[in-house]
């Protein structure tokens, strides 16, 4: 069995996580940790749990995390790098959900999250969670740095494009419009997420500039193998819990005109446990992948005057707390303990 502990239990992808690992049937969870909670049996804060998980919170003092096979940080970010070196040098391996691991350069990530980082010599060793693109590397992996949520649906819903040079597209002027559910801000208390707030609205955030862009951006110039990566992203925050869909709009070049996209989609993702790419015309929906750790895809390419256009639609759904977060993470423990990347995470999606 794999001894599991994870920091920062009580937010919404730890409690996620909890989910997942309690029903995993080679999981045995060890310890997890809250400050706060310190004490307080897992059950009574989350009674979904009772019967399930019988532990406590517990410091990360006292939880003995050196002892576990693998660390999960459901954390702010930040903490996991503080942590990482003495679990590293402990044999325990680490999967972070914050930022901590997923960008490369150093400079981008002090920009970006407006910290130093402690551990800049274990970038370059940390090995980016995305399966579907990084499966080979996770296997051998210590230290995974689990992909954002809406990262997670622009890469694949561009990765089959990219992954031909990028020659069937204007890579220079990349569009994903992307929504999320109030879950993807984490479990605090903060005005613009409280019921009355974010109920019945629908709004635009991050604008300007959202620190998932360098991250999308990173892994888009690995697939394509240039740095002609042109994107502009904007998330909405949509009056729903959990789900995420995103619109990606792609220009066609000359050359991609007599492209087949559905089969090309389709043979990228024939052998992907986790995405479905959807017949031609369809329409995927944030409640056909609720709890789920699948992602739907569907490829739409407009008429223009009786004739497909030169603009390509990707519409990409996914659960924004399961493979937007603690689902990968699972997906990737399994791969580096060599178990089937499927286990425990075939769950089927919860309508209505």
């Amino acid at each position: 069995m794999i001894k599991v502990g994870i920091v920062g239990g009580t937010g919404y992808t730890g409690v996620e996580l909890l989910r997942l690992l309690s029903q995993h049937p080679k999981v045995t969870l060890q310890a997890i940790t809250s400050r706060k909670e310190a004490g307080t049996a897992v059950a009574e804060m989350f009674p979904s749990l009772r019967g399930r998980v019988n532990l406590a919170f517990s410091t990360p003092e006292t939880a003995a995390l050196t002892e576990c096979d693998v660390v999960f940080f459901a954390t702010p970010h930040g903490v996991a790098m503080a942590q990482t070196p003495e679990l590293l040098q402990a044999g325990v391996k680490v999967i972070d959900l914050a930022a901590d691991f997923r960008l490369k350069s150093l400079s981008e990530f002090e920009s970006w999250y407006g910290m130093a980082h402690t551990c800049p010599d274990l970038l370059a060793e940390a090995v980016y969670g995305l399966p579907e693109i990084h499966r080979a590397a996770i296997q051998k992996a210590r230290i995974i740095g689990n992909p954002g949520c809406y990262p997670t649906t622009v890469q694949l819903g561009l990765l089959p494009l990219l992954e031909n040079g990028s020659r069937f597209i204007d890579s220079t002027t990349l569009i994903a419009d992307a929504k999320s559910g109030v879950s993807g801000a984490g479990r605090k208390a903060e005005v613009g997420y409280l019921f009355s707030e974010a109920s019945d609205n629908f709004k635009a955030y991050g604008v300007k500039g959202h620190r998932h862009h360098p991250e999308i951006v990173q892994q888009l110039r690995l697939v394509a193998g240039h740095d002609q990566i042109g994107l502009t992203f904007v998330p909405h925050l949509v009056p729903m819990i959990r789900g995420m869909l995103t619109t990606l709009y792609v220009r066609i070049t000359p050359e991609g005109r007599d492209q087949d996209f559905q089969a090309l989609f389709e043979q990228r993702y024939a052998n992907e446990p986790f995405v479905d790419v959807m017949p031609p015309g369809s329409s995927p929906e944030t409640r056909s992948v609720r709890a789920s750790n699948q992602l739907r895809l569907a490829v739409h390419r407009p008429v223009v005057n009786g004739l497909p256009g030169d603009l390509l639609i990707i519409l990409v759904a996914q659960d924004n707390l399961v493979k937007g977060a603690s689902g990968q993470a699972l997906q990737c423990m399994n791969l580096m303990f060599g178990l089937p990347e499927t286990l425990g995470l075939t769950q089927l999606p919860v309508l209505p």
